[in-house]
């Protein structure tokens, strides 16, 4: 507490004092959060004006928590602040928090040795990224155009999540081994791996892709492929993935991680 003596100080003094003393103790605060992350603060400033970004950062934050569900779009007043967060940093450091989560979980297990334990990928925005793809269609706020991904699918140029690269090396390390479980069509299979091989993903167990006779959501499609890993005697010791659909339903494995996504949702 600031005790000052009217002895001293006249009223200008005063205020001067604390004027200081208020200015110092901002300056001390703001030095300590980081730009990345918005300081709290209301809606409407102190005239009134709406705040740009609280409204994006909010429903961003409803998105990967899995409390907005169901959308199709990023809303289209969310596009530039889609889109300067997956081109910006804070994207990485979010990934490489749940790579070092991951990665420090799987150090404490205790393998079988057998070759058996296995840890679940996804594909799309988990190992490869299609960021440059989606740079183009609004980060998202564009309808989902299944002509133009596939073209882009095609061109097999997708570069790889750094964070999940690493983290797929330091698994395979400990004698983890990979399976890779995507939506992507069973007729992508050849340009998939091709494109999982020029991205730094150079050997995995199984490559799951969907078939024809896949059907159902994405939960059903992705569950029943675990199902069948587990009866044919794998363990699986972790799953990641971008989507919530990547590690919901059943045999999800002994713990899952999910990496940020808001430019879409698969239910």
């Amino acid at each position: 507490m600031l005790f000052i003596s009217t002895k001293h100080y006249n009223m200008g003094g005063v205020i001067l004092v604390l004027w200081l003393f208020l200015f110092a103790s901002s300056v001390h605060l703001s030095q300590g959060i980081s730009n990345e992350i918005h300081l709290l603060r209301p809606l409407h400033g102190s005239g009134g004006h709406h705040v740009p970004g609280l409204s994006c950062l909010s429903w961003r934050l409803g998105v990967e928590t899995h409390n907005i569900i169901e959308w199709s779009t990023v809303p289209q007043a969310c596009e530039s602040y889609v889109g300067h967060y997956m081109l910006g940093q804070q994207y990485r450091n979010d990934s490489r928090v749940v790579a070092y989560e991951a990665f420090a979980y799987a150090q404490g297990l205790k393998l079988a040795g057998d070759g058996k334990d296995i840890w679940v990928f996804d594909v799309d925005e988990t190992a490869l990224s299609n960021l440059p793809y989606y740079a183009n269609y609004g980060f998202g706020a564009d309808a989902f155009n299944s002509t133009t991904f596939n073209i882009w699918v095609y061109e097999g140029k997708a570069p790889a999540l750094p964070e999940s690269l690493k983290l797929y090396k330091k698994l395979q390390s400990l004698g983890i081994k990979v399976v890779l479980i995507t939506g992507r069509s069973e007729a992508q299979r050849n340009v998939t791996t091709e494109n999982l091989h020029n991205a730094g993903f150079h050997t995995w167990e199984k490559l799951i892709l969907r078939g024809s006779s896949d059907t159902g959501t994405a939960v059903v499609y992705k569950s029943n492929a675990r199902k069948k890993l587990e009866k044919s005697g794998y363990r699986i010791v972790g799953n990641i993935g971008d989507q919530w659909s990547d590690i919901l339903g059943t045999n999800v494995g002994n713990r899952t991680f999910k990496l940020p996504d808001p430019m879409y949702y698969i239910s």
